[in-house]
């Protein structure tokens, strides 16, 4: 039962990642525009949910992933540990820019955080580049993660080496 509750999805729907991070850019653009920092509070929470559990404790992931992704057409699986990786590089930036504005009131150096965070959610809800999965890829190339981690990104990694050459 535990076990279940803290996995993560794979594959994903890319549909349902692309909704959730549109949300997420929603949400840090409101809280720049208005200075509602406390909003950082629910981001943060969304980010370790979907990181620890998937969508099974995250609100957001679990309406874009049974109401809003299935009303856009057919699911688009893409492999889970990429999206994860990028779900917990959300946690550290969100929870970070949280301690910054409200732990430090340091808004300045939050907002710098949640720049960045625009900047990957933007990527990700409207042309579907996920920078996380990015860094997991090099991080995979270079032998941080191990290819056991995720054998279709591996596979898709020699396929991509291969064609190179």
């Amino acid at each position: 039962m535990v076990k279940r509750l803290f996995s993560f999805p794979n594959p994903v729907n890319e549909k349902a990642a692309r909704v959730v991070a549109g949300v997420v850019l929603v949400t840090v653009i409101v809280i720049l525009a208005t200075g509602a920092y406390w909003l950082a509070i629910p981001l943060a929470y969304g980010f370790w949910a979907r990181v620890l559990t998937g969508p099974t404790l995250s609100p957001l992931g679990m309406l874009a992933q049974r109401v809003i992704a299935p009303r856009l057409g057919p699911s688009k699986p893409v492999p889970g540990p990429p999206k994860r990786f990028a779900q917990g590089m959300g946690a550290a930036f969100s929870t970070t820019a949280l301690v910054l504005a409200l732990g430090f009131g340091d808004h300045t150096a939050a907002n710098v955080v949640l720049l960045l965070l625009v900047v990957a959610a933007g990527l990700e809800s409207i042309f579907a580049v996920c920078l996380g999965c990015q860094v997991f890829a090099v991080l995979m190339r270079v032998g941080l993660i191990p290819e056991t981690v995720c054998a279709e990104c591996a596979d898709v990694g020699l396929r991509l080496r291969s064609a190179t050459r």
